[in-house]
């Protein structure tokens, strides 16, 4: 451990604190249909699109019309995405003439992209064209992110809103948060990206020589705009199947600050948005700084287990001084490798792919833990928000029984409708993850995916059943997951930790959007003060562990059964 590597996640902290609240204000001005300086250029481009499609931008929806927009939309986005990729062999910017993606992986593919996982059970540099990775999964990118991003809006009016039967309109909030938010600051991201070596170009490859002197063929592509959104949007799913460990998506270490940041940027602005939408902007610092010391205490625990070296190593004559460089990126370091490692797995954003798997037995514990919480610290865009919301509403009722008072929220009484609802949707990914997990390990189809041998095969199973169950897209490595069993396993995993999550978020906001606000009494439970800080981090830990002990108290059984974990 370094200065300079503690200076790091400080600075890091800093900045994602200093931007949130430019960004809150944003995005509150964007859906509140106020007037933003980028008014003027985009307000007539969404009148437009508002005219092609026949939207009634004025006409807003109850919560059930809302999820039926939303519903199908993804179930189009996803049979569009299908196609292509089966006739990609047939359109042009194909240049290394890819055939059609399998359609196992072309449909485990789809439902990633759509429901904003981006796992990938392919290499994207062998397997997608040009066309495929800007039409098909460059643009859902952009719509699955615009998407989550809409449903944080509408759950913030539930809270906003007073005896209102409606909490906006998906097709309205899904044109903004794409033409106002995604769309004008990844085309910057992109520019900057481009500028600092990321390639953007129409060629196929380039041929380059080894140090052994082995030819070689380098992928190139139009692969800045793909990560600028990839990262702006959490989505991961990059075009190198390393992701952000590859040099041509992260050229330095001033572009992996940045990429950091960009992770961040929104899902921080949505919780002051928060604030601002009800009146009240402490409620949204009080949630950002909840989940902000969950960060910092991961972040601080994988960095510190990292600097460690391992027996293996020492065995093998490293320097124990070194730490555990084993999978990281030598041009960044320990310090910035675990921090990129922690930030995209607390933000729902697979952009490292197997770089979990180097990772010592504590360090590698924490992303994996940032998913199954969840991955509300900060969370994806849209999808932390309104994450950490239900638990919110969870830990509300919990004071509520502590101190014998009816549970409130800014006004808003916390009925046995809204947490039954929260529950149902805070365990559906949970419930995912372990039935998933236990069937691969169970079978023979899912066992024949696995590398490794004993609990380290059973770990991979598990973080692959929790990164897609909880939308996040990173792998541990040492899984084959384009397989029959695991591509659809994964995808049924993706489903419900996307739509089992939405339903009832915005069942909730249209229950809280109908009631009345009540005056907090001098007896309510203060929701902006240190307490509510504690009691919110304390129920996200707990569900967490919820998911995590049951899957760690099947170790022995995975150490007695290693011959048949292979």
């Amino acid at each position: 451990m370094t200065a300079e590597g503690w200076t790091l996640i400080i600075v890091f902290t800093a900045f994602v604190a200093l931007i949130a609240r430019p960004m809150g204000l944003y995005l509150a001005a964007v859906f509140e249909g106020r007037r933003t300086w980028l008014s003027p250029v985009i307000a007539p481009v969404e009148r437009a699109f508002y005219a092609l499609s026949g939207v009634r931008a004025e006409t807003e929806q109850s919560w059930k019309g809302y999820a039926a927009a939303l519903l199908m939309f993804s179930f189009a986005a996803t049979l569009a995405l299908f196609a292509l990729m089966q006739v990609q062999h047939l359109l042009p910017l194909n240049p290394e003439g890819f055939g059609p993606v399998p359609a196992n992986v072309a449909m485990n593919t789809a439902v990633s992209f759509v429901t904003n996982t981006n796992w990938q059970a392919y290499g994207g540099e062998s397997t997608m064209s040009h066309l495929t990775q800007m039409a098909g999964l460059t643009v859902q990118n952009f719509l699955s992110a615009a998407a989550g991003i809409a449903i944080a809006v509408a759950f913030a009016r539930g809270f906003a809103r007073q005896g209102a039967g409606q909490i906006g309109n998906f097709w309205v909030d899904m044109t903004r948060a794409t033409l106002y938010v995604l769309l004008p600051i990844s085309i910057l991201f992109a520019l900057y990206l481009l500028a600092s070596g990321v390639p953007q170009t129409f060629a196929g490859s380039l041929q380059g020589t080894t140090l052994e002197g082995v030819p070689q063929d380098i992928a190139v592509g139009p692969f800045a705009s793909q990560e600028a959104i990839k990262m702006l949007g959490t989505n991961g799913g990059g075009p190198f199947n390393a992701n952000s460990a590859h040099p041509f998506e992260n050229p330095d270490a001033l572009t992996n600050l940045m990429q950091m940041l960009s992770i961040f940027a929104v899902g921080a602005g949505l919780v002051v948005m928060f604030g601002r939408m009800v009146g009240d902007e402490r409620q949204g610092w009080a949630i950002l700084t909840a989940v902000g010391v969950l960060f910092l205490i991961g972040a601080g625990v994988s960095y510190w287990a990292e600097a460690q070296s391992t027996p293996a190593l020492m065995a093998a004559g490293v320097d124990p001084s070194m730490g555990n460089m084993e999978g990281k990126e030598i041009r960044f370091g320990i310090s910035a490798s675990s921090l990129f490692a922690v930030v995209t797995t607390a933000a729902s954003c697979g952009a490292v792919n197997a770089m979990h798997d180097s990772f010592t037995s504590l360090g590698g514990m924490i992303p994996l833990i940032n998913i199954l919480v969840g991955e509300v610290i900060v969370g994806g865009v849209g999808a932390g928000f309104y994450g950490v919301m239900l638990f919110a509403i969870l830990a509300i009722f919990i004071a509520g029984l502590m101190v014998g008072r009816t549970p409130a929220y800014l006004g808003k009484k916390i009925e046995a409708r809204e947490v039954k609802l929260a529950v149902l949707a805070i365990l559906a990914s949970p419930l995912a993850i372990l039935v998933g997990t236990a069937i691969a390990s169970a079978t023979e189809a899912g066992r024949a995916g696995i590398l490794n041998i004993g609990p380290h095969g059973f770990s991979e199973i598990f973080y692959s059943f929790a990164s897609t169950a909880g939308n996040n897209g990173s792998a541990f490595g040492g899984l084959t997951a384009n397989t029959d069993f695991y591509t659809y396993a994964h995808a049924i995993a993706m489903l419900i930790g996307r739509f089992a999550v939405i339903i009832p978020a915005l069942a909730i906001a249209g229950s809280l959007a109908a009631k009345p606000a009540a005056p907090a009494s001098a007896g309510a439970f203060p929701t902006s003060g240190p307490l509510f800080i504690g009691l919110l981090a304390f129920v996200i830990v707990v569900v967490g562990a919820l998911t995590f002990l049951p899957a760690l108290a099947v170790g022995p059984i995975a150490e007695a059964t290693a011959n048949t974990l292979n």
